[in-house]
C-alpha cells in the first residue's frame, strides 16, 4: 500500500528507493538541526511513518510518543541491554514529577520493542543476530502503566502465545543449532545459569524440538 514515510537520520547510512510508498530522508546537521526539531516539523505534514534514527533526549522522545499518540507509525531506536530497559530508560529520561504521566503515554501508545545482539558465530568468522521481542499486551500495559518494569521480564517470557520471546529464548534456539559458543551465549544472557541448564535439558529430551521451532511461529 501507498504510505508516507520520512526518516530522521544521523548520519543517513542507505539511500532508500521510492516504490509504492514516498520516502524522505532527512538528516541531522545538513536538513535539520536536531532530531526533536526534525519531528516537530513532520507532525505538520501528513506523514504515515516516522522513522527516529535515535531518541537520545527528553524532547526526542516526548514528541515521538505525542506522534504516535496521533495516528502516526513510529519506529525509533534506543540504546539499551534489553526490552524492560528500552522503556526503563524513556521514563527516567523525564524528571520525576512528569514520569508517571509518560508512564501513562507509552503504555498506551507503544506496540512493542525488537532488542538486537551480534555474537561471533562458533565456527566461522562473522556475527549472528539474537533478538528478543516484547509486545504490548494488557498485562505489559498496565506494568508500564504502573510503573511495574521488574514483572515484564516473566511476562515476556510466558507470551510465546503472543509472539513474544526472550534473549534467552533466542541464545538457547542459537545453541541447538550450533551456531553460537555456549561460553558466548552465557556473556549475553539474562540469566546465564538458566541458558545453560535449558540448553542442557533440551539435548537431552523432545524439547530440542520445542525450541527450534519456537522462534519461527
Amino acid at each position: 500500500r501507498f504510505v508516507n514515510i520520512v526518516s530522521i537520520e544521523d548520519p543517513i547510512e542507505f539511500l532508500h528507493s521510492q516504490g509504492r510508498s514516498l520516502v524522505n530522508q532527512r538528516e541531522v546537521g545538513s536538513d535539520t538541526h536536531s532530531f526533536a526539531s526534525a519531528l516537530k516539523n513532520a507532525l505538520r505534514q501528513d506523514l504515515d511513518v516516522i522513522l527516529v534514527g535515535e531518541m537520545r533526549d527528553p524532547d526526542t522522545m516526548q514528541t515521538a510518543i505525542t506522534a504516535a499518540e496521533t495516528g502516526h507509525l513510529v519506529i525509533a531506536t534506543i540504546h539499551t541491554n534489553d526490552a524492560p530497559s528500552a522503556v526503563a530508560r524513556i521514563i527516567d529520561a523525564f524528571p520525576k514529577e512528569g514520569q508517571q504521566f509518560i508512564a501513562g503515554q507509552l503504555a498506551w501508545s507503544l506496540l512493542g520493542v525488537v532488542c538486537q545482539y551480534l555474537l561471533p558465530q562458533r565456527d566461522k568468522a562473522g556475527l549472528i543476530l539474537a533478538t528478543e521481542l516484547m509486545i504490548v499486551n494488557s498485562g505489559i500495559e498496565a506494568c508500564i502503566r504502573d510503573r511495574r518494569l521488574s514483572q515484564i521480564p516473566g511476562l515476556i517470557q510466558i507470551g510465546h502465545a503472543d509472539g513474544m520471546h526472550t534473549v534467552d529464548d533466542s541464545l538457547i534456539e542459537l545453541l541447538l543449532a550450533e551456531r553460537i559458543s555456549l561460553m558466548d551465549a552465557m556473556a549475553h544472557a539474562r540469566d546465564p545459569n538458566f541458558v545453560k541448564e535449558e540448553f542442557q535439558k533440551a539435548l537431552k529430551s523432545e524439547r530440542k524440538g520445542w525450541f527450534s521451532g519456537l522462534l519461527r511461529k
